[in-house]
């Protein structure tokens, strides 16, 4: 390589570098990520809000949080004490708790069917996203209820047997006994659940961008979604 050649190089680092910086400042942009159980929603929504300097929000986690509690508690009436332990909750206890046993995943396909529970999360999520102008929140209803003028719509969907074996490796670290015929089961019924639930079902939004993640890996699933989330924070920003 000549001089001249070399000598652009750390200026052409530098002009990418400050691009880069400058796609970080811009002052909203909101995130919904739509899909079945194992698809990837919160693998892919943790990606792009470390990328973007997003908050995230889990909705799953949410349900899984209100199951755990109503499994360990057993109070007498549940929506109160749901309603109390959610105006308090800090979201970052969250991952401090192992919310991902089989009968947390039947408790919370059962309680996300009942509506003053799904309002009282619901509560929870339009908070957190009116408190949070850059955001990325997963769930099953976030583009169609929660935040239906997200900026970035995005509808993951996977092969069952894929979406059950994902689900398998990530328990078989804390249970040794699981198979994986009671995982696929579960998420057979859970999904189910969420689709043909009356309130707030499992419905692609119309604007939401596809994804079929049981063919990708997670840097091509994160190349896929920056691509789109650039091009929107390019329409809204100019850069």
């Amino acid at each position: 390589m000549g001089s001249n050649e070399s000598s652009w190089v750390p200026a052409f680092t530098c002009v990418y570098e400050t691009f880069a910086k400058l796609k970080l400042k811009f002052k909203k942009i909101q995130v919904s990520v739509d899909g079945g159980g194992a698809t990837g929603t919160s693998t892919g929504g943790k990606m792009i809000s470390k990328k973007y300097k997003l908050k995230f929000l889990s909705s799953g986690l949410l349900y899984r949080y209100a199951s755990y509690l109503l499994i360990k508690y057993k109070p007498k009436n549940k929506i109160k004490y749901l309603k109390k332990e959610f105006s308090k909750l800090n979201q970052n206890k969250l991952d401090k708790i192992n919310l991902h046993s089989l009968e947390i995943s039947k408790e919370s396909a059962t309680i996300a069917k009942i509506n003053k529970v799904r309002n009282i999360l619901k509560n929870f999520q339009k908070k957190f996203a009116k408190k949070n102008k850059k955001c990325c929140i997963e769930g099953r209803d976030i583009s169609t209820k929660i935040l239906p003028n997200s900026d970035v719509k995005f509808y993951f969907k996977c092969n069952l047997d894929i979406a059950a074996y994902r689900r398998f490796k990530e328990l078989k670290k804390k249970y040794n006994k699981i198979k994986i015929k009671d995982v696929k089961k579960a998420l057979r019924i859970r999904n189910n659940h969420d689709l043909k639930r009356k309130n707030s079902p499992l419905r692609k939004h119309i604007d939401a961008i596809e994804i079929d993640t049981g063919k990708l890996n997670k840097q091509a699933m994160l190349k896929k979604m920056s691509k789109h989330i650039d091009e929107t924070i390019k329409k809204k920003y100019g850069y």
